[in-house]
């Protein structure tokens, strides 16, 4: 886990707020961890939905499957998130929601992800990640920012949610500019 607490209800309530309400709209959770936003995300989807979690430690994967039954959980590297949605005829995506902790990776592996978060999400699906007002300094928090804005037409940030440990801000993202980067 890259967080010091899981994601608050209001933190949750943010990212949530991306998937679908209606039709039959499939959903990924990126390291869902305990499952706070999972929760959330799940009360909004309808009947038809599909909802996929992937979660790289088979722990936490094992605890999340247990505690949110409704969520498909996949203990796997987001990094092969492409493969991992062939596997379960998964052909596109209208949200990601990510959880990863995007200041601590590398160039290469947040590039990666990226890419496959753009050819799962196509032209028009949602990406909603966080990130802290207070990790803004690093140079990897600002670089996974500029690539975000390289990446998607239309990156939106949010208000920073005060009422988080810590406060923490979400990027919302549509209309990749590329098909992989």
């Amino acid at each position: 886990m890259g967080a010091v607490a899981p994601s608050s209800p209001w933190l949750s309530a943010r990212l949530a707020m991306v998937a679908p309400t209606q039709g039959s709209p499939v959903v990924v959770e990126l390291g869902p961890g305990t499952g706070a936003v999972s929760e959330l995300v799940s009360r909004r989807l309808p009947e038809s939905a599909r909802h996929l979690a992937v979660e790289l430690d088979p722990a936490m994967a094992r605890y999340l499957a247990t505690a949110h039954p409704g969520v498909e959980v996949i203990n796997g590297d987001a990094a092969k998130l492409g493969a991992l949605l062939a596997e379960r005829d998964v052909r596109s995506v209208d949200a990601v929601i990510s959880g990863l902790p995007w200041s601590l990776f590398d160039r290469e592996t947040q590039r990666a992800i990226l890419g496959q978060v753009v050819t799962a999400i196509g032209e028009t699906g949602v990406f909603a990640t966080f990130a802290y007002p207070g990790g803004m300094p690093l140079p990897s928090a600002r670089r996974f920012r500029a690539t975000l804005h390289e990446t998607f037409d239309e990156v939106v940030v949010t208000r920073t949610v005060w009422r988080n440990l810590p406060p923490a801000f979400c990027y919302l993202c549509r209309r990749p500019k590329v098909a992989g980067i």
